[in-house]
């Protein structure tokens, strides 16, 4: 199985500026291949692929100089990347959703580039680049297994590197335990044994700092290297709070693995859901799916089970006799006239959901 592992680079500043210049070669060759693709379908209904969009990368080097400064395979890959949003076109069309043709790229849109197979290689607390050179890495762990990819992204004026390397699953010790997993916007998840975990809220307490860094922005004059200035601030407090939400469901979502054997989750449709701008923030806040999609690849790699079940009546039925019990979203107290069960509403759903995971 791959498993990614990420760390921070230190460029010089003449390494930031070839990568700078890797980017922008990068950006100019995807949009240039897009506009091929495009023009190919306008005039010949002729729908161009990879390949025959690779082979010309030898002839386009002897017009574009510049080209020869960027190792062959990132080329290869930026129109890989190409061939891969057109195919994801294809599928949506298709499948008769909205389809989203892929769009060109805008100047500092495009923020990263992968080596796919050679090109690089670590040495240390050094990450080797052809066309770049020896970056300092901070090496905060060892990868494991055999590095198949390096993709060197840069967000918010940080330059980032992510290994994708190929590692054999480590199967944890044997767990029968069961869960049910019910996620909310007052507690992120309540578990059916009656475990709660605490929703951080952490866009809410930097709400605060976000209006006043936005303002920020709209008081600056467009163009500006001070407005630059303060959209780079804002960004990175974008990321701040991103990283907080990541680091939290990453805790979470280890302790729910390392303790059970099968966990169940409902399949949610939080999109439908921000659509309510009442639980609107609470929900894009709670980050439902990010828990969901850690624990599902933890568990994977652990040899355990992740279950969805269909989220359907989960707070209405009485999880101990099964009969319907209406309540509205102010009432938090499960209480069944049918067979006497009362319970918290959170607990039973859970409970609900993981009687649905074990059916």
């Amino acid at each position: 199985m791959r498993k990614a592992y990420k760390y921070r680079l230190y460029p010089t500043k003449e390494q930031e500026e070839k990568i700078q210049f890797t980017l922008e070669r990068c950006r100019l060759l995807y949009n240039r291949m897009l506009e091929e693709r495009r023009f190919a379908y306008e005039t010949e209904k002729a729908t161009l692929n990879y390949y025959d969009q690779a082979n010309t990368l030898n002839e386009r080097k002897k017009y574009i100089p510049s080209l020869k400064q960027v190792h062959s395979q990132v080329l290869q890959d930026v129109i890989k990347r190409l061939d891969k949003a057109f195919q994801a076109f294809f599928r949506r069309v298709k499948a008769g959703e909205t389809p989203g043709y892929p769009r060109f790229k805008s100047a500092g849109r495009y923020d990263s580039f992968t080596y796919p197979q050679s090109g690089y290689s670590v040495c240390g607390t050094k990450l080797t680049l052809s066309k770049i050179g020896e970056v300092k890495l901070k090496l905060h762990r060892q990868p494991q297994g055999e590095i198949k990819t390096c993709t060197v992204l840069v967000k918010n004026g940080k330059y980032y590197a992510s290994l994708s390397c190929e590692v054999e699953s480590n199967t944890a010790p044997e767990s029968k335990g069961t869960v049910g997993i019910d996620l909310g916007v007052k507690y992120l998840a309540i578990t059916s044994n009656g475990e709660f975990y605490e929703h951080p809220k952490f866009l809410r307490e930097s709400e605060r700092k976000l209006h006043r860094k936005q303002r920020s922005v709209s008081r600056k004059k467009k163009g500006s290297s001070r407005r630059g200035e303060a959209i780079r601030e804002l960004a990175r407090l974008h990321e701040h709070i991103a990283n907080q939400r990541r680091d939290y469901a990453h805790k979470v979502s280890r302790k729910l693995v390392n303790g059970y054997g099968l966990i169940a989750f409902e399949k949610l449709n939080v999109q439908g859901m921000v659509k309510n701008h009442h639980l609107a923030k609470s929900i894009v806040d709670a980050s439902w799916n990010q828990l969901i999609q850690y624990t599902t690849y933890k568990a994977e790699e652990a040899g355990r089970r992740v279950v969805l079940v269909d989220p359907k009546n989960t707070s209405q039925l009485c999880s101990n006799c099964g009969e319907i019990v209406h309540k509205k979203q102010s009432e938090r107290v499960h209480s069944c006239n049918h067979c006497g069960y009362v319970q918290d509403r959170d607990i039973n759903a859970a409970q609900n959901i993981l009687k649905r995971a074990l059916a």
